[in-house]
């Protein structure tokens, strides 16, 4: 089963195409597509930035889930009967309080590995990986941090709103400490699809890495893998007949 892993620079909406790349994957499972996200007042009035985009690309059905007020018990038996899974952006030590470090995580983790897509939002994109390391603007004591993720890939080290926030230093000594994961700078209104772990589009025009000690911007891919998931069903159709035949 493939993974699908949509991360992103700032807060909501989605890009365009990854908002319907995002829908096709999610259609392989029944269920409605739940969005995470740490409660603050008139958060019923934000939730169209969400959705709007997969509305548009024929998506019916939401469960929102604010946290905390949804007790953890509601969030996974919710979760784990999502067609897709969105993580919503603001204070990323609340989101790693209130997910990654309760039981909320293993049920996001299996939904992921069954092949469901999830999407996450600057804190959201923060918590998705095995190590959420959060940038000394993005904290209130203004420091370098590092604590525990989601896990959703084990090799990979990202930062947020990077141009916005000028945080060329803080990418590099992520990668100092995590020499043998791939990183990614992400701008405001850009993101990356990984398909398996692995950079199969980008969508905007800031998405950068760190190469040999110097940061490097990323061409944009707006083919965002159509051309790709289309070639990959027709190779698996094809060995399908080619097995069959024999």
């Amino acid at each position: 089963m493939d993974n699908h892993l949509f991360l992103f620079g700032s807060g909501p909406p989605f890009t365009s195409k990854m908002a319907s790349l995002f829908k096709k994957q999610s259609n392989v499972f029944a269920g409605s597509i739940s969005v995470l996200f740490i409660e603050r007042k008139g958060w019923r009035a934000y939730m169209p930035t969400y959705t709007n985009l997969l509305e548009k690309a024929g998506a019916r059905n939401f469960n929102y889930l604010p946290l905390p007020s949804t007790p953890v018990e509601t969030v996974i038996n919710t979760v784990k009967e999502s067609s897709g899974i969105l993580i919503g952006g603001g204070n990323t030590n609340l989101y790693a309080d209130y997910i990654v470090d309760s039981p909320i995580s293993d049920v996001i983790k299996h939904r992921y590995e069954l092949g469901a897509p999830v999407a996450g939002f600057s804190a959201g994109a923060l918590i998705s990986p095995k190590f959420c390391i959060i940038s000394p603007k993005d904290n209130v004591k203004g420091i370098y941090q590092q604590r525990a993720g989601l896990g959703l890939l084990s090799k990979l080290v990202i930062a947020v709103h990077f141009s916005q926030w000028q945080d060329e230093e803080h990418l590099k000594q992520a990668v100092q400490a995590h020499i043998d994961s791939d990183n990614y700078g992400i701008d405001e209104r850009a993101g990356i699809y990984l398909l398996n772990g692995k950079l199969e589009a980008t969508e905007g025009c800031g998405i950068y890495q760190i190469q040999n000690g110097d940061v490097v911007k990323i061409q944009a891919n707006d083919r965002i893998s159509f051309t790709h998931t289309k070639t990959r069903l027709r190779q698996k159709n094809e060995k399908q007949l080619k097995m069959n035949d024999d």
